[in-house]
């Protein structure tokens, strides 16, 4: 009995071992070499297999879009309206930042205008 509890504990020592090790393939890809040269991490991400048609007519007409090419196009939009959106706010904060600036301005120098008056023999020269 002592040497049946003995094998299954190194037998369950060896499996334990061989459950910790851990391989993945995302990680197969050189990044630092496609970030070297500019590419995505992602070679599927971007390229003529993902953004050109899978095919084309003979005859010029236009190729319908595929489901993912769709869905890119959407997205891409979705992003275009976005970027737009915010520009607008970021040159509206930004006029409105000088406005308040310029007031905030106007405003010292009024104050200042009215606390410095000339007085006594300067008043008169005047």
């Amino acid at each position: 009995m002592l040497k049946i509890t003995k094998i299954c504990m190194a037998s369950s020592a060896t499996i334990t071992a061989q459950r910790s090790i851990a391989l993945t393939a995302t990680r197969a890809i050189d990044q630092k070499w496609r970030a070297a040269k500019g590419l995505p991490e992602n070679p599927n991400a971007f390229g003529p297999l993902t953004n050109l048609p899978d095919y084309t007519y003979l005859d010029g007409r236009p190729t319908p879009l595929g489901a993912n090419q769709k869905r890119r196009l959407l997205k891409q939009q979705e992003i275009a309206s976005r970027i737009v959106e915010l520009s607008g706010e970021l040159e509206f904060a930004k006029q409105r930042h000088q406005r308040l600036k310029e007031t905030a301005e106007s405003e010292k120098q009024r104050l200042i205008r009215s606390k410095l008056k000339p007085k006594g023999h300067l008043l008169l020269k005047k």
